[in-house]
């Protein structure tokens, strides 16, 4: 039996020493793509960073399952729901653990003991806060989005993006009466109660509020859904996707359930990431939802753009579709990891194209991190020469690293990672200018001094970019860590030229 919390938010934590962060629950309808596997990345960096600065960290991916796509998909593919369910949530897990994705847990909407329990209690609230209502509804309906369109979404009478004329339909639905916090919701979002970056976005969504906003379908007839949790007290009728799906986020940490330790611990959630096209969901229905419900609201709210390629969207029509597995077994992780971390905007759409990966990865890791640890350890180890090597606690003591730290704060990883590489290429030039390769092996004994100096120094700022390089590319910072430890370059190149 669900448990009705009456008062959760009079929690008192220590904010500054926790962390959690959401990635978008995915349809199981097809194979993760490139767009799945940047929001994963760039969330799991978000978490890796908060990790090396000693935080309380919870990272949470999941799917979004009652859906009737899953249903349809698995139809076409000849097979019962839940084995293809299962099957489809198997390749999800099998391209975040390639892709070195270090989530705490992966939440299933159709998981009837960790996320029904949640979804029916935070119902129950939002009935008892007078914000549900039971009407007789008729619009059009979209088969692709599955949910309700207006008449000026339309173009041409059809879906612009699914190029499908929608279906009328009328059916006796529950609302949630979202437009009693319009103005609330406003106010939050202007005066950054919720954060939302980048500010091209939350003056889109304050565009969208300048309007108010229209009370919102909750449900379906129970006939029309063949997945679903049934609305509290009607079986007649199921709970529609907002009210499902969205709160994944408080389910996924006990809320509803006896077990909500996770809850007291990491509510509300430091940071949402999520793609530019749910941002009405996130910035509106979301919070809209946890003011009904009487719940703390979320802090930070990332809008990602969308990847292109050659500057065209993804599609197997035109054939520039990128597979993420593809590209994981002909460079590694790692090199997918740098890639969507240095060479897309987190804050835009960004474009790629085999060829443009191709040459980030050897102009940035081949020819730059490998190549010099490479030249580097092979100095420090022939000649004996290393450095006390700071902490992780001291290296962010370093006024150097402020700039990559501030990068962070302000969500901006594209910005860190340059911090990163341009450190790389100053050590490089200290090298060419200095050549202290040469000044070791002289015969004048404050010449040689001088050489080993350098490569002294060059070995301690190594490791500070080992140590930077954890959340980015983990696999690669943990082997140039290993090495630097032991004072040796590695028997192959990190990197392989392409």
């Amino acid at each position: 039996m669900a448990v009705h919390w009456q008062n959760m938010s009079h929690i008192n934590r220590n904010e500054g020493q926790k962390f959690y962060v959401t990635t978008p629950i995915f349809y199981p309808n097809a194979k993760l793509h490139m767009g799945h596997a940047y929001s994963a990345t760039i969330s799991d960096i978000f978490a890796r960073y908060s990790r090396l600065l000693g935080k309380d960290t919870y990272f949470l991916t999941g799917s979004d399952e009652n859906t009737e796509k899953a249903v349809r998909a698995a139809a076409g593919a000849g097979q019962q729901v839940f084995p293809y369910l299962d099957g489809i949530i198997g390749g999800f897990k099998n391209l975040y653990k390639r892709l070195d994705i270090s989530y705490d847990q992966f939440i299933r909407t159709t998981d009837k003991d960790n996320h029904w329990p949640g979804v029916e209690a935070f119902w129950k609230r939002m009935v008892d806060s007078g914000d549900i209502e039971k009407r007789s509804y008729e619009g059009l309906y979209c088969v692709g989005h599955e949910s309700f369109i207006t008449e000026k979404d339309l173009v041409d009478g059809k879906c612009p993006d699914h190029r499908e004329t929608p279906q009328r339909i009328k059916e006796e639905n529950y609302f949630f009466i979202l437009s009693r916090y319009a103005d609330k919701i406003r106010d939050i979002i202007a005066s950054d109660a919720i954060r939302i970056v980048p500010t091209s976005r939350k003056n889109e969504i304050l565009a969208l509020l300048k309007d108010g906003l229209e009370d919102v379908s909750f449900s379906r007839p129970a006939d029309k859904m063949t997945l679903g949790i049934p609305v509290p007290g009607d079986n007649t009728q199921k709970i529609y996707v907002w009210g499902d799906a969205l709160t994944n986020y408080l389910t996924a940490l006990g809320f509803g359930r006896k077990d909500h330790a996770l809850y007291d611990r990491f509510w509300p959630a430091d940071l949402h990431v999520i793609g530019k096209d749910i941002l009405r969901f996130h910035a509106a229905i979301w919070p809209g939802m946890l003011l009904s419900a009487g719940l703390p609201l979320p802090k930070n709210i990332l809008v990602h753009g969308l990847i292109t390629s050659g500057g065209l969207k993804m599609s197997k029509t035109l054939g520039n579709v990128i597979d993420p597995v593809r590209l994981i077994d002909e460079y590694g992780a790692d090199a997918v990891r740098y890639f969507v971390a240095r060479h897309i905007s987190p804050f835009e759409d960004g474009d790629m194209t085999m060829d443009s990966f191709k040459e980030a990865y050897n102009a940035g890791l081949a020819n730059g991190i490998g190549n010099l640890v490479s030249r580097i350890l092979k100095l420090t180890s022939d000649h004996r020469v290393s450095s006390d090597l700071p902490s992780k606690e001291d290296v962010f003591a370093d006024e150097t690293v402020q700039s990559y730290a501030q990068s962070f704060d302000e969500f901006d990883i594209q910005k860190a990672c340059n911090h990163i590489w341009t450190r790389i290429a100053s050590m490089d030039r200290e090298i060419q200018e200095t050549q202290p390769f040469k000044l070791v092996k002289s015969a004048d004994a404050a010449s040689a001094a001088r050489g080993k100096a350098i490569l002294s120094k060059l070995y301690r700022e190594l490791w500070i970019v080992a140590v930077l390089l954890e959340p980015i590319i983990p696999a690669t910072a943990a082997t140039i860590q290993g090495l630097i430890r032991s004072n040796k370059m590695p028997s192959a190149p990190l990197f392989a030229r392409k």
